[in-house]
């Protein structure tokens, strides 16, 4: 293709984006103009005038349209296209890199502007009567809408700025993270964050949220490569379809859960609400049979031929549309007030998002479950995956020791039990029950995990890219192993630090006080608890190959470093004379659950007595690793004995008959 239709091509990109965003703004608009009534008559406040009824939405589609471009461009530059042998990244990746940067800016605009837009929807006053920058943006920390959209404001700047000096593939990967945390505020707020199974419905939101802007922004960055005419289309679109097909996935189950969540299946049909939802559905529905057909036809046609790029094309186009108008209809079901619950919930049920029975007993804790949609999920699929990896491994031919099988789903069971059984009911709600979750979650269920060596079944099952090959998962999971940021955190003193002082931190540094009463904290805890725990033992047990390998003797100092400064903090616990999360915990109003100061010293008891277990299990598989490792050192010496007819064992009988023979005289 000459420069110049390139440049034809080059140019058509901006308007296709600019236009599927303008797509999502007046839908959202529309929608929001039409449920204006309804949503006043909800709330009581007065009408803020058409800038703000129509501009808000529009913004904020516009804006969510911005975002997913950003999430998938950094997607795309990450893991659909390869950078060059020197790991900079080739053209293809530089060009998605910066329309990242591009989006991201866009996105920052966006939520700015949405902080005057939120002050005014939610106060009722006209944008124009309120224009003093400074007291909107003092104003916004008043409204926990305007203040998450600040903060998405702050995230997408950082974002932007962090991106601008990236010219290598090993930072696309974090730029990527930084992409989807931009989003989170938006998970965090809204019709999922309060009532009844708010639970359920936040954590569903994250999910729906992660997996639509992976599908959407990495439709939308593989359009614009292919319209370019990039390199390795091929290798880019057959990725993309792998990811889109479990994005769709997620995206129906998340959102028909989160929908149950806000309403009643009777509601879906004669509410606004529930006929935006069956918008979405049929919307979502059209997608998945643009998509089925891009399988079948665009990459199928681009696989014969990579220069064959129309079909695609021409279908991407059609889904581009699609998505502008299922954005468009998620942000007017957003400013559209959901069906009034059928009864008022309890405080324990808004506070937590679901009753509790009774005070905790032995039946209660193992059959009372109540499924963590983001931590259930996770052992489930961790399983899953780790059973696939060890049949594929064992139909070639190779062996899989059974007892890191047992290892890894008995972490996945632990896992699974701490935050959906009984347990996991009765954590938020005491403290003695969030403290055997947390011993569980940082002790017990990491050395299970470490135990499963899943890092060194990945690389023996994951297919190794051949010479000058583009880079797979394989290689990917290893530039990971090898980066600076794991030879960091594999220090023996960082990783002690992060797992002993978590516990310090959060108790006795305020922020138990502080994300005691908020859902996203308690996820951010339990999964700071598994993280932490499983950085530690990674680095003490060390089954996994790991920046740094540590002597046996190496790895007991780390263990018994750490023990006496979790005895410590159990001893400390137990003589507080202050309850943690105290206001939190009488807001609950538990009637059977009035001794917080006794439940608060049971759990500094737990925390005391929870290292016992795990520390036996830590020094039963250095002990085992130990023996094996004279065992192959006693081998080798032994194939070099029979290489060299027991040359050493020679050398040394005669220097010992020497030494004798000089005493003698």
């Amino acid at each position: 293709m000459t420069t110049a239709a390139t440049g034809v091509r080059s140019s058509a990109v901006w308007p296709v984006l600019v236009g599927v965003a303008v797509l999502a703004g007046a839908v959202a608009a529309g929608i929001g103009a039409l449920s204006l009534a309804d949503a006043l008559t909800a709330t009581g406040l007065p009408n803020p005038g058409p800038v703000t009824t129509y501009g808000l939405p529009f913004v904020r589609a516009a804006g969510e349209i911005a975002a997913v471009v950003a999430v998938g461009s950094f997607l795309f530059a990450a893991f659909l296209t390869p950078p060059q042998a020197t790991g900079v990244l080739d053209a293809g990746g530089y060009r998605a890199l910066r329309l990242g940067t591009g989006a991201s800016a866009v996105w920052t605009v966006c939520a700015a502007l949405l902080v005057p837009l939120t002050v005014s929807d939610v106060s009722g006053q006209p944008l124009l009567d309120n224009l003093n920058p400074m007291q909107i943006w003092s104003a916004a920390g008043l409204v926990e809408t305007a203040s998450a959209w600040r903060w998405t404001a702050f995230l997408a700047a950082a974002v932007t700025v962090a991106s601008l000096p990236v010219l290598r593939w090993s930072w696309t990967p974090v730029l990527l993270a930084g992409g989807l945390t931009t989003l989170m505020p938006l998970a965090l707020t809204g019709h999922s964050s309060t009532g009844g199974d708010h639970d359920l419905a936040t954590n569903s939101l994250v999910f729906h949220l992660v997996a639509g802007s992976l599908w959407a922004g990495g439709l939308l960055a593989l359009l614009v490569h292919v319209w370019r005419r990039g390199a390795h289309a091929d290798l880019a679109a057959r990725r993309f379809s792998a990811i889109a097909l479990w994005c769709f996935v997620v995206m129906a189950v998340s959102g028909v859960l989160n929908a149950l969540a806000r309403m009643q299946p009777a509601d879906l049909l004669r509410t606004s609400y529930g006929l935006l939802v069956v918008a979405k559905v049929v919307a979502l529905a059209l997608l998945a049979v643009v998509g089925w057909r891009q399988r079948r036809s665009g990459l199928a046609a681009l696989r014969a031929d990579p220069e064959a790029r129309g079909p695609l094309i021409r279908l991407a186009l059609v889904e581009a549309v699609l998505f502008g108008a299922t954005f468009g209809i998620a942000v007017g079901l957003g400013r559209t007030p959901p069906p009034p619950p059928p009864r008022l919930p309890s405080p324990v049920e808004v506070a937590i998002g679901y009753d509790i029975a009774g005070p905790p007993t032995v039946a209660r804790l193992l059959f009372d479950w109540r499924f963590d949609l983001v931590f259930g999920t996770a052992a489930i699929v961790f399983a899953i995956v780790y059973l696939v990896g060890v049949r594929r491994l064992r139909r070639r031919g190779d062996a899989w020791p059974v007892g890191r099988t047992v290892g890894w789903l008995c972490g996945c069971a632990a896992l699974l039990i701490a935050t959906s059984s009984g347990l996991g009911r009765y954590m938020p709600a005491m403290f003695s029950m969030h403290m055997i979750a947390h011993m569980m979650l940082s002790m017990l269920v990491p050395v299970l995990l470490v135990l499963g060596a899943p890092m060194t079944l990945a690389l023996r099952v994951l297919p190794a890219a051949g010479r000058g090959d583009p880079p797979g998962a394989r290689e990917w999971l290893l530039a990971g192993l090898h980066s600076r940021v794991s030879r960091f955190l594999t220090n023996p003193i960082v990783a002690t630090v992060i797992f002993v002082a978590g516990f310090y931190g959060l108790y006795f540094g305020g922020l138990f006080d502080a994300a005691v009463d908020n859902h996203a904290a308690h996820v951010l805890m339990n999964l700071h608890f598994l993280l932490s725990g499983y950085l530690f033992y990674w680095v003490v047990i060390g089954i996994d190959p790991a920046p740094r390998q540590l002597p046996q003797l190496g790895k007991l100092a780390m263990v018994f470093a750490s023990l006496p400064l979790h005895a410590f903090f159990g001893v400390v616990l137990m003589g507080m004379k202050t309850v943690l999360g105290e206001p939190f915990y009488r807001s609950l109003q538990l009637d059977w659950h009035t001794d917080l100061l006794s439940d608060q010293r049971t759990g500094g008891g737990i925390a005391w007595a929870a290292g016992e277990f795990p520390l036996l299990l830590v020094m039963c598989a250095l002990l085992i690793q130990w023996r094996r490792s004279d065992q192959r050192t006693a081998t080798r010496l032994d194939r070099a004995a029979d290489r060299d007819d027991d040359a050493d064992l020679a050398a040394y009988n005669a220097m010992l008959a020497e030494l004798a023979r000089r005493d003698a005289r």
